[in-house]
């Protein structure tokens, strides 16, 4: 893409009311709009970064063996009221209107019951078993506070995969699959290493046991505690004698961290099920509830948590196959501008991720706007860089700020 084509413009500062770095960071990087409190709207170097994010989940997703699906967003009250999910006591985060016929609607704020409902039209027999889907959507929810940036807004961007299986042992078989692979995506997206798996309370989402992945943030609204062998995490809310108990565990032994969670994992055996009257016969030819999973990913939270987390005093240091391109090309001078227009052109011959920035602007506001958006390498191509030989550029790595002079046909 040349940057002269792109309607968006980048900016020094934003609101006041703007609080959380990540949503500073990707509104005056270009990435983000604001239209109010929560809500945001992706602009498109944030498209590009959001579809990376999702297609490195969804292959996984897709490895696991679940199918990808998509859901309507309005949802129907009768639905959640067979699980006592829909009154504002047991679930205080909806969003709920009327179609004009006044019949009461709800704007997802998850999807357990919608697919459930649509499975059972698909599920009868133990031959149907197991089942797994998932998809990506925008999920609304009614929040009181929405100070995060897109780590925690009133309408973002899920992940979530729902597990349809005969009994507990085939759940927990798949369920330990879901954990291993989750670890594997967080490392993929550069914070497996700082992301625990987390036992949890069920929350408004069951009362079965759940695993959360928290991520050490110092700008995350959870805390945890991180066992001193790093392989066990609880979140605060059973860091309690009774818990610790259990798990043979004394207090002094776990560390507080703060933490932003990014997934979350749950089990509901056969109880919603049941209610939402999903059975199954199985090889005895008798009748069964089928055993439910949840499990989820935002998407849009985990982008901002990464922006948190790489970034500086000079913007955002993407991690490279996340970035919304790998290099940019700034030229400084009329031979620059000439040699840089052949650079891009066979760069984008040979399939690679390159921004050309041949706006009419200063060197130095080119190279402030590359470190403010976080392109991995910026390509500079000057009549400094030519002195020695026209094929010469000064590639500089965003991360380390490590500066290279070399020849532009050896870049990959």
């Amino acid at each position: 893409m040349k940057l002269s084509q792109n309607f968006v413009k980048t900016a020094k500062q934003v609101g006041h009311e703007e609080v959380a770095k990540n949503a500073q960071l990707l509104i005056r990087g270009g990435f983000l709009d604001k239209g109010m409190a929560g809500i945001y709207s992706y602009l498109p170097m944030g498209i590009r970064v959001i579809s990376k994010i999702k297609n490195i989940v969804n292959d996984e997703m897709l490895n696991l063996g679940s199918q990808e699906i998509l859901m309507s967003s309005i949802q129907n009250k009768e639905i959640w009221e067979k699980t006592d999910r829909w009154s504002d006591e047991n679930v205080d985060i909806w969003f709920k209107s009327k179609l004009k016929n006044g019949a009461d609607i709800g704007l997802a704020w998850s999807h357990e019951e919608p697919i459930t409902q649509m499975v059972k039209s698909h599920i009868s027999s133990y031959k149907d078993l197991p089942v797994y889907v998932h998809q990506f959507q925008n999920k609304m929810r009614n929040e009181i506070r929405a100070k995060s940036g897109i780590m925690r807004c009133r309408e973002f961007i899920m992940k979530d995969m729902y597990s349809y299986s005969e009994d507990e042992n085939q759940h927990m078989e798949f369920y330990n699959k879901v954990i291993d692979v989750y670890n594997k995506i967080y490392s993929k997206l550069g914070i497996g290493d700082i992301t625990y798996v987390t036992s949890a309370s069920g929350g408004v989402f069951t009362d079965k046991f759940s695993h959360e992945f928290q991520t050490i943030c110092d700008a995350g609204e959870d805390n945890i505690y991180v066992h001193n062998d790093g392989k066990i995490a609880l979140n605060e809310e059973i860091f309690d004698d009774e818990t610790l108990l259990k798990m043979g565990f004394k207090k002094e032994e776990f560390t507080k961290q703060k933490t932003a969670e990014v997934g979350n994992i749950f089990t509901f055996g056969v109880g919603k099920c049941e209610e939402l009257d999903l059975f199954f016969i199985d090889q005895n030819s008798n009748k069964k509830g089928v055993y439910l999973g949840s499990y989820g990913i935002g998407i849009s939270r985990l982008m901002g948590v990464i922006v948190e987390i790489f970034s500086d005093e000079k913007g955002i240091v993407w991690p490279e196959n996340i970035a919304p391109y790998k290099y940019v090309i700034i030229p400084i001078g009329n031979k620059g501008i000439s040699k840089s227009e052949e650079i891009y052109d066979s760069m984008l011959k040979k399939g690679i991720e390159v921004v050309l920035d041949d706006r009419k602007e200063s060197p130095g506001f080119k190279l402030k706007d590359a470190d403010l958006i976080g392109y991995p390498y910026q390509i500079v191509v000057s009549d400094k860089t030519m002195e020695n030989s026209e094929n010469v550029v000064e590639l500089i790595k965003r991360s380390s700020g490590e500066k290279l002079l070399l020849d532009w046909t050896t870049i990959n």
